[in-house]
């Protein structure tokens, strides 16, 4: 895993963070193979946008077919992902106070042309989630290929190929960013850190 200090000063002073292979070879590869083969079974279904309750399903807006994970029956790759997730839980709490309770994660797919267009992760009436994360899982992708994932910092534009390995955190409350099309299926995990819905909320100083 990358060193702490940086990911919690990153997100203090600029709202994001990434490294590159920042998950170790043997376990994106696992997961690769796992997402692969619950995508051939067709066991994935249209995300929606908006809150639980009131979601819709917009394919001009968001195109990306997803799988959450079930925390009662985390497969095995799944669970070494998830015990570096809870470091990094604690390391949040610990640098920057933001009462994490949980996280949640589920398979994303991007299939050839589908895109997600500028937004942010958190709901106005729905402040929990803190912190999103983005775990990109295909091995081999190329620039050419499209599939960056778009942040919309204060100091202009920052793109992020989706690369094997690679991990991305931010704000979920301020950070805008869009998912480009792709030419072939794009395979990630999608993330959140929440905090207790009856936590106070922290704003995030540098």
């Amino acid at each position: 895993m990358a060193p702490d200090y940086p990911i919690a000063e990153a997100l203090a002073e600029q709202g994001w963070w990434m490294q590159k292979a920042f998950f170790s070879k043997p376990l994106t590869r696992h997961l690769y193979q796992e997402v692969l083969a619950l995508w051939e079974s067709g066991d994935f279904r249209q995300a929606k946008i908006g809150p639980a309750g009131s979601a819709l399903r917009r394919s001009k807006i968001r195109g990306d077919l997803i799988r959450w994970w079930a925390p009662e029956a985390l497969s095995a790759a799944q669970e070494s992902y998830g015990q570096q997730m809870e470091h990094l839980k604690f390391l949040l709490n610990r640098e920057l106070f933001l009462n994490l309770a949980h996280w949640e994660a589920h398979y994303a797919v991007y299939p050839p042309g589908s895109h997600y267009a500028r937004h942010v992760d958190r709901f106005q009436d729905s402040p929990e989630r803190m912190i999103s994360s983005v775990c990109y899982l295909n091995p081999d992708w190329d620039e050419q290929e499209g599939g960056q994932l778009r942040l919309f910092t204060e100091e202009g534009v920052v793109e992020v190929l989706p690369e094997c390995g690679t991990m991305v955190l931010f704000r979920s409350d301020i950070m805008e960013h869009e998912v480009v099309a792709a030419t072939r299926n794009r395979f990630s995990i999608a993330g959140w850190f929440r905090r207790r819905p009856e936590a106070p909320v922290r704003v995030i100083h540098a």
